[in-house]
């Protein structure tokens, strides 16, 4: 069967056996055709696409596969083997059964993906090659520092001994020039190239500049009069002073500008890697900790309705006009509840009152006589705090129903929010049945002890006595509550 043919039956979706060796199909489409059984091997396949295709059983032994994608492919048993498998991408595929044997599954270089550390650090033969020059640079400079620094101390012509000191002098503060022009070039070069080699390009010139007007003004200032004593006698000093060509010379400073301008921007891409990194799980806990909030909401809201609407369907037949005011005082509970959008969690005290007070009206109906409550503030300027919202309504709510609906005679709720100290408290007392010693908090205290747990960790607590008077109280750093940015949402 001819390839053209075989290909033109591969696009009609008809299954054939397919068999395609030795076939030059470099960048072909594959994707999501069937080729189970399939016998590509001896094949060069490169940068074609096999992405969601059935490759079940497939022979594509000994094939170039450079660059192939086999995103999401069945490869069940599929022989691999003695291919070249360099940047083949298979994410997502099945890989069950599939044979790779003597097969070159490394990844082929790319400039753009240049690492020094990262490829001395592979053990590859280009990161050896790398750790071997440099190691041998080391070297020689090391070498290059003692041998010199014997001959400033130990040479006996004052003259050679001057030119070893001139040396020394020259290199070493070429080192430091180069290295912090390089620093005062970084921020220019990044902002007017975007291309790496154009960086470095420039980098080298500039660098090859400024050595050279350094050694011209070095050797003006100070190396001119020992060196034309020199050159006054050349049959004593012509062999000894024969140097390379100037710019040999310019080859040191330019490798160390340009090794520091890549690791000084290998660095700070690491330290922005980092930073964005840590600015990711922050933002991962935020969304964490606003669906947990969002959570503990939606878990009081149901709560609260099906109290209210179980005292309403109380009252229908018994008092249709009591049953008719509780209705209305709870679509104004539905208006505080649902005027404002999802992600706020925060409102004034004075707010967060009027909805309790607005609460307790529709109790006050159900329980009339039986129920009576008062608010107390002690600072008017403590209402204008902001506060989690519905931290007080579930308080009240409890002490509705395990401490007033328990009582023959009278109860009593009074609400007092007051400051001490660097604390704000929030307390909701009654004169129900005390707490059971050791007992567990209800639904709604839990709830607020979470909610006040996310938001403000250990700068807030939940407190439940029966002493002096029963009373539950909430206690928060008012800082905390000054401002609802401080918290951890």
């Amino acid at each position: 069967m001819e390839k053209q043919h075989i290909i033109e039956e591969l696009r009609s979706g008809k299954p054939v056996p397919i068999r395609m060796r030795a076939s030059s199909l470099k960048g072909f489409d594959f994707k999501g055709m069937d080729l189970t059984g399939a016998d590509l091997s001896f094949s060069n396949l490169n940068e074609a696409n096999f992405d969601g295709a059935t490759l079940r059983d497939a022979r594509i032994r000994a094939s170039n596969l450079s660059r192939a994608s086999f995103r999401n492919a069945d490869l069940t048993n599929a022989d691999f083997s003695y291919s070249n498998l360099e940047d083949t991408d298979m994410t997502g595929a099945n890989l069950n059964g599939i044979n790779m044997s003597f097969s070159n599954k490394g990844t082929s270089f790319q400039w753009s993906d240049l690492n020094l550390v990262a490829l001395i650090q592979s053990q590859s033969w280009l990161g050896m090659v790398l750790a071997m020059f440099f190691g041998a640079v080391f070297v020689y400079g090391v070498s290059g520092i003692v041998y010199f620094t014997n001959l400033i101390t130990t040479a006996s012509d004052p003259l050679m001994m001057r030119v070893n000191q001139y040396v020394v002098v020259n290199n070493i503060l070429s080192g430091l020039l180069t290295v912090l022009l390089t620093y005062w070039l970084t921020p220019w070069l990044d902002r007017q190239f975007s291309r790496g080699w154009h960086r470095h390009a420039i980098l080298s010139l500039l660098i090859v500049c400024g050595y050279l007007m350094f050694a011209t003004m070095l050797y003006s200032v100070w190396g001119r009069t020992f060196f034309s004593q020199i050159a006054n006698h050349p049959e004593e000093y012509g062999t000894s002073m024969r140097t390379a060509p100037w710019y040999f010379y310019t080859i040191g400073p330019t490798l160390v500008a340009n090794l520091f301008y890549y690791l000084t921007r290998q660095g700070r891409q690491l330290s922005r890697k980092i930073t964005e990194q840590e600015y990711q799980l922050l933002n991962l806990e935020k969304l964490k900790t606003r669906a947990e909030l969002s959570a503990l909401q939606a878990k009081i809201n149901p709560h609260f309705l099906y109290n209210s609407l179980n005292s309403i369907a109380s009252l229908v037949h018994e008092n249709p006009d009591k049953a008719e005011e509780m209705t209305v005082l709870l679509s104004k509970l539905f208006r505080y509840t649902t005027g404002r959008t999802d992600d706020e969690y925060f409102d004034t005290i004075e707010n967060e009152l009027e909805m309790v007070d607005t609460y307790l009206q529709i109790e006050q109906v159900r329980f009339g006589d039986r129920l009576n409550f008062t608010v107390q503030v002690d600072e008017p300027t403590l209402k204008n705090l902001m506060m989690p919202k519905f931290l007080l309504q579930p308080i009240v709510e409890n002490a509705i129903k395990h401490g007033i609906s328990k009582l023959p005679e009278e109860g009593k709720i009074r609400i007092h929010i007051y400051e001490e100290g660097k604390w704000l408290y929030l307390c909701v007392q009654d004169n129900g049945p005390a707490f059971r010693e050791g007992g567990s908090s209800g639904y709604g205290l839990r709830s607020i002890q979470d909610k006040l747990h996310l938001l403000y960790q250990e700068e807030a607590s939940v407190e439940m006595h029966n002493q002096p008077a029963k009373h539950v109280c909430i206690k928060v750093k008012k800082e905390r509550l000054s401002n609802p940015v401080g918290a951890t949402v």
